[in-house]
């Protein structure tokens, strides 16, 4: 009799350790995990990443990023990669309700500075070595200093800006001040409301405005209209194959002067009241990095 419960207890004591082991193995599968950093003092590029001032007769200031959201990534090996031709792991939802395909903003991933924006089996990234990643920036959620309307005060606001290449969008908030919309939003379209007044405003910006530094233009262009910021990794990511350990990726955006407006009295403040128009939101460069 003793000998069965010695059995008995023996035979528990390998189920409960077997299944503890698969539980372990199934915690352990390793993950490609991409997150979003915003730094006012990258170096300020544009679109050939070249590095980049205000033009004489414009403004623009750092704003103080709260969210974005991506619409496309993708790996690429090294400079000849064309779009399309290297790793996507993501691309977000799209439809065609405003007519023209365009991004749908309600399925957007929305993220804060250091949030896991993807988290997906490392798996899904083939085994190869990969100098650049391209990230395709739809929107931007941030605080900026607006003078207001018969004001010599600057107030702080935050401004949603769309910079995809097209985003159908039905409704979107700040704070709680609706925006009807209702239709496709070429890039370029951006809303604003005061964080403590009751003033609101949206506009356009100029079509083909938007900067979107891309170091490999020559041998790997990206369409017109598109955000794609590409950066090259100062190091390699080597996929073996064979990591035991989560492999995460940190997408430096340089938010470097990247709210830019004609700042037609010359006084360097955002005077939208006195016809001051937004000319460019795009971020100012992408420095890729990465911990395994």
């Amino acid at each position: 009799m003793k000998k069965l419960i010695l059995l008995v207890i023996l035979f528990s004591a390998s189920l409960f350790f077997h299944s503890c082991s698969d539980i372990d193995d199934t915690a352990a599968e390793p993950k490609l995990i991409i997150k979003f950093k915003f730094d006012p003092n990258q170096v300020r590029l544009n679109n050939l990443g070249q590095v980049s001032y205000v033009p004489f007769g414009h403004a623009a200031q750092s704003p103080i990023f709260k969210a974005i959201s991506s619409h496309f990534i993708e790996f690429a090996p090294n400079e000849n990669t064309q779009l399309g031709d290297g790793q996507i792991v993501y691309h977000g939802a799209e439809t065609d309700l405003g007519g023209a395909n365009a991004i749908d903003f309600s399925q957007a991933k929305i993220v804060a500075e250091g949030e896991a924006f993807l988290e997906i089996p490392l798996k899904s990234l083939a085994i190869g070595s990969y100098e650049w990643i391209r990230a395709s920036i739809s929107y931007q959620n941030y605080q900026i200093k607006i003078r207001k309307p018969s004001s010599s005060i600057e107030y702080d606001g935050t401004l949603s800006s769309f910079v995809g290449f097209n985003t159908y969008i039905g409704t979107h908030a700040i704070g709680n001040t609706f925006f009807q919309v209702d239709g496709n939003k070429p890039q370029g379209y951006w809303a604003f409301a005061l964080n403590d007044f009751p003033y609101s405003s949206s506009g356009q910006a100029p079509a083909g405005a938007t900067t979107v530094p891309n170091p490999i233009a020559a041998t790997s262009p990206i369409p017109l209209n598109s955000c794609v910021v590409t950066g090259k990794f100062n190091t390699p990511l080597v996929i073996s194959g064979i990591e035991k350990k989560d492999v995460v990726i940190t997408l430096s955006l340089s938010t470097n002067n990247s709210f830019e407006w004609i700042d037609s009295n010359n006084n360097g403040k955002y005077d939208p009241s006195q016809g001051e128009n937004v000319v460019d939101m795009g971020l100012r460069g992408l420095i890729p990095s990465y911990t395994k």
